[in-house]
């Protein structure tokens, strides 16, 4: 299996788990962009890191898993867990998090 492959497994839950979160709670502008902001913020953190942890030959990838596409030294495919931790812990908060009286009148 590929890391693509897995990352992609990985990532549909995610996927649905936003969506649902942005419908059921009415997620708007706001809470996209703040999550926009900590995607790029972790993703800039996680290529710089995971490059120098290539660097420093902490850790290799089959190279025949791996798209060929690389950010500094860290492989694209890298980037899915990120991008899964971002969009799922909020929407898990969101969905969790009890209903106010105030929201359900707006």
């Amino acid at each position: 299996m590929s890391y693509l492959l897995l990352a992609g497994l990985f990532l549909v839950p995610v996927l649905a788990t936003a969506v649902v979160a942005t419908r059921v709670r009415r997620l708007g502008r706001r809470w996209w962009a703040a999550t926009a902001i900590t995607l790029v913020a972790l993703g800039v953190l996680t290529v710089v890191f995971d490059s120098l942890m290539i660097a420093a030959d902490l850790f290799r990838y089959d190279e025949s898993q791996l798209t060929g596409v690389r950010l500094l030294l860290a492989p694209v495919e890298d980037l899915a867990w990120p991008l899964a931790s971002v969009l799922f812990l909020p929407a898990l908060w969101e969905l969790l998090r009890p209903h106010r009286a105030e929201e359900e009148r707006a």
